[in-house]
């Protein structure tokens, strides 16, 4: 008898569909913790879990001609470095894990000198990330140093933007759990906004898309939610269609006080550890009030060489996980 006739036939064993083969019947919502990393995010303002964070290195050197890579002016590292771990600390007190995207330094890319703004690199939905595609060029290539930790966290990757889309994080937030509001302009453009659209529907959620004003940046810029009923606008600069969809969801939309402070001090560029309590930029007395006189908790640290990126505490916290609500 050949070897061949005596092998035992594959029919009816479990590798081919036979009694002992076990289908994958879960949904994929219900893997988020026995298979995937128990992170997720669903609002703006629950308690903030985790979040995904680069530490500056050399890169900082390319801010010595800041307009070439997008910057106001050159940051001193060392004094960035120590702000930022200024942030991360605050982090940790507030009982939030840090994570670092910690590119690898063998990479022949090394980290780009935007690398530490993490929020326009992800949005986190309840089922995953949607990875963003960067609009410009100086950004290109940071988003697959994210995607390489993400995946390393066990971080379901739902969506990598494609074609010509463009998307930025720090354009979209939750207005509830079942609606996100998405600022096209400079960073997001309409086939992003078709895309994250799509992806979203997948987990029943409704996006709305709003236009921003000429020569802004990001949604983030303009809008922060504190708490499930309030967040806090830019006066004449927060789209019309944005402060309609908030009060229509039964939010209290306070406008600052102070434009000169969120203009040159980033005190509009805060982080929600919880409900009415944020991490915010020190050296913003004014607006520190404001924020007191609404109810807010503040805990503010320094930040101010890490604005000369033309960013500071929210756009460098990529939000990985909020307390489900």
């Amino acid at each position: 008898m050949s070897d061949r006739t005596a092998q035992k036939s594959t029919f009816g064993s479990a590798a081919y569909g036979g009694d002992n083969w076990s289908p994958r019947v879960l949904p994929h919502a219900a893997e988020i913790g026995p298979i995937w990393a128990p992170y997720g995010v669903g609002s703006e303002w629950s308690r903030l879990v985790a979040v995904l964070m680069h530490r500056p290195g050399a890169e900082l050197g390319a801010s010595a001609d800041p307009d070439k890579v997008q910057m106001l002016a050159p940051l001193d590292l060392a004094r960035a470095q120590g702000q930022h771990d200024g942030i991360a600390a605050a982090y940790r007190s507030a009982g939030v894990a840090v994570h670092y995207v910690d590119p690898p330094p063998d990479d022949p890319s090394g980290a780009p000198p935007n690398q530490m703004f993490c929020a326009d690199l992800m949005f986190m939905t309840p089922g995953g990330v949607i990875l963003a595609r960067p609009a410009s060029t100086v950004r290109a290539g940071e988003e697959r140093h994210v995607a390489a930790r993400l995946a390393a966290l066990g971080v379901p990757i739902l969506r990598t933007l494609q074609g010509t889309a463009t998307f930025e994080g720090a354009d979209a937030m939750w207005l509830d759990a079942r609606t996100v509001i998405v600022g096209r302009g400079l960073r997001t453009n309409d086939e992003a906004i078709r895309q994250v659209t799509a992806c979203l529907a997948d987990q029943g959620v409704a996006t709305v898309a709003v236009d921003m004003p000429f020569g802004t940046m990001h949604l983030m810029g303009m809008l922060r939610v504190a708490d499930r009923d309030l967040a806090v606008a830019w006066p004449r600069r927060t789209p019309h269609a944005a402060v309609m969809a908030l009060r229509e969801r039964g939010y209290q939309v306070a406008f600052l006080p102070d434009q000169e402070e969120a203009q040159a001090n980033r005190a509009l560029n805060f982080v929600t550890l919880g409900p009415r309590r944020i991490l915010m930029v020190g050296g913003n007395p004014a607006t520190q009030r404001f924020y007191a006189e609404l109810g807010i908790e503040v805990t503010a640290v320094p930040a101010d060489e890490l604005a000369k990126a033309a960013g500071a505490i929210g756009c460098l916290t990529g939000v990985l996980a909020r307390e489900q609500v």
